[in-house]
């Protein structure tokens, strides 16, 4: 079963699995069935991922990546392996949905004048208020009338 998303394609052959015992849920056969499924993706060198995505992929999920540039998914959320691998597969085509397409970029706009004279106002009242505070400091700070 391939990794389909809208542009890419990662043939089944690019995968490789490892199954191990799971320390999720299982009953009886937690202790003897391998229903942990871990799938390792050379992103590194796979063919069919274009280089832009590829480098999108790296700067996003480099810390999901090994020394060997490749990527680990492991999932013991369900009892059975078959399951399993499918969680691990719609982990992987949720990744590469995220970096299949560039970021948008930001288009820059001005805030509007409203918010530019509340945030003047504002400014104002609040030196207004420390410097109420401050006359009154001063004259105590030089030694004023004792009473």
């Amino acid at each position: 079963m391939p990794v389909v998303t809208a542009t890419l394609s990662i043939p089944d052959t690019e995968l490789d699995w490892s199954f191990s015992r799971s320390s999720g849920p299982g009953g009886q056969n937690v202790n003897k069935v391998n229903s942990k499924a871990t799938l390792f993706w050379d992103v590194a060198q796979s063919p069919s991922l274009p280089n832009v995505v590829r480098q999108r992929f790296l700067e996003a999920f480099g810390n999901k990546i090994n020394k060997q540039g490749q990527l680990v998914l492991s999932s013991q959320r369900f009892r059975d392996q078959p399951r399993n691998v499918r969680a691990c597969l719609e982990k992987l085509q949720e990744l590469l949905t995220l970096v299949e397409s560039p970021p948008r970029r930001r288009k820059k706009t001005r805030p509007p004048r409203s918010a530019t004279e509340r945030r003047l106002s504002d400014k104002q009242a609040q030196a207004e208020k420390k410097q109420r505070r401050q006359s009154l400091r001063s004259d105590r700070s030089r030694g004023g009338e004792d009473f």
